[in-house]
This record gives C-alpha cells, structure tokens and sequence, in this order.
C-alpha cells in the first residue's frame, strides 16, 4: 500500500525586518530573498527576540513561489 504525506509549510511577514520568512514541516524557519523562485534560494533563519513573525493566509503562497503542501 502506498502512504502519501503531505508536509505543510507556513509562510511568515517579519515585520521589523520587513522579510518573508517559511516554517517548514520539521519547525525549521528559512528566509526567502528577493527574486525569482525564492524557494530555491532560502537561507536558514533563526528567530531571535527581535523578530515579529505575523502569520500570513496560505493563498498568499503562490505570490511567493511557495507550493501550498510538499510532498
């Protein structure tokens, strides 16, 4: 039988640095530059005190490259 899992991924506005910032599946957060397929190009991001992540609705995914779930 074949199991398939989706893995979804949460897209962030941090607002004091004015950047988008991904939360993937496994709780790691990764920047995304400016540019085209920003998914492709993420960094690790590491949140600190100064951070001020506001959750942002899933549709707005796509205007940043990112698939809705990953599988």
């Amino acid at each position: 039988m074949l199991t398939l899992s989706k893995q979804a991924v949460n897209l962030y506005v941090d607002r004091n640095a004015q950047r988008w910032i991904v939360r993937d599946a496994y709780g790691n957060f990764w920047l995304l530059p400016l540019g085209e397929n920003p998914w492709d190009r993420r960094e690790p991001f590491l949140p600190t005190e100064e951070t001020d992540l506001e959750p942002i609705p899933g549709h707005y995914k796509s205007i940043v490259g990112l698939p809705f779930d990953m599988t």
